[in-house]
């Protein structure tokens, strides 16, 4: 079982900047692909950024691409989501996700993801 806490979120103004980590408890993190979603109010939880085991490949939705980077540190068990250039669109709880299952495409499904991590929340003020 590998628990997921995340961190960092919090309230900032349109063009601002927040970083998130997520620190797993798993010994064996560097197993895991580890990707960020989020959920606003009324909406689905969808895809943010996904990074691999190694972090040498990283895959990111449209809409943040260019302004968001997915990060990891497998010494630390720790994945980290740089939010640049925030909009108010961003405002969502982020979760961090873990998934086992290995995959030549990228892993952008909420169904592919084994571990959740509780939520943090970002709002974005224009």
């Amino acid at each position: 079982q590998v628990q997921l806490v995340e961190s960092g979120g919090g309230l900032v103004q349109a063009g601002g900047s927040l970083r998130l980590s997520c620190a797993a408890s798993e010994g064996t993190f560097s197993s895991y692909s580890m990707a960020w979603f989020r959920q606003a109010p009324g909406k689905e939880r969808e895809f943010v950024a996904v990074i691999g085991r190694s972090g040498g490949s990283t895959y990111y939705a449209d809409s943040v691409k260019g302004r968001f980077t997915i990060s990891r540190d497998n010494a630390k068990n720790t994945v980290y989501l740089q939010m640049n250039s925030l909009k108010p669109e961003d405002t969502a709880v982020y979760y961090c996700a873990a998934a086992r299952r290995y995959s030549l495409a990228p892993l952008n499904r909420n169904a592919q993801y084994d571990y959740w991590g509780q939520g943090t929340q970002v709002t974005v003020s224009s």
